[in-house]
């Protein structure tokens, strides 16, 4: 049998396919905090209904540099991605994206709430 035809049968079989609200979750909280610089533990994901849809909300802290740090090279914050609000808003897309992606679940919309801030040495100067 080639793999074309194992694909084929593959997708001709009845049945059903199931992601858990917890599998969907920790995606979608790996995701979260791959975009926000932190730890997924540090990100709370909760699912509501939009219609049909599944909208995702995102409670969690983003990474920053210390404010040191940036008085004395204000280049470290396009090292990190520019303004907490532009990192939000960019972060909103990349989580739809990929979760949208690995899951193959139709979200209708991501929001994003920043909690706090991790002070974090990371991020490259520009």
């Amino acid at each position: 049998m080639t793999s074309a035809e194992a694909v084929d049968t593959a997708t001709s079989l009845a049945g059903h396919n199931r992601i858990s609200t917890q599998a969907l979750t920790t995606l979608a909280q790996a995701a979260a905090a791959e975009a926000l610089g932190v730890a997924a533990s540090d990100i709370r994901a909760d699912w509501s209904d939009d219609d049909g849809l599944l909208a995702l909300s995102i409670v969690g802290p983003i990474s920053v540099p210390s404010l040191s740090e940036v008085l004395r090279d204000p280049r470290r914050v396009a090292g990190f991605g520019g303004s907490i609000w532009d990192r939000a808003v960019a972060a909103k897309s990349v989580v739809l994206e990929r979760v949208t992606r690995l899951s193959g679940s139709q979200l209708s919309r991501v929001d994003i709430r920043i909690s706090g801030a991790h002070i974090t040495e990371g991020g490259r100067v520009q």
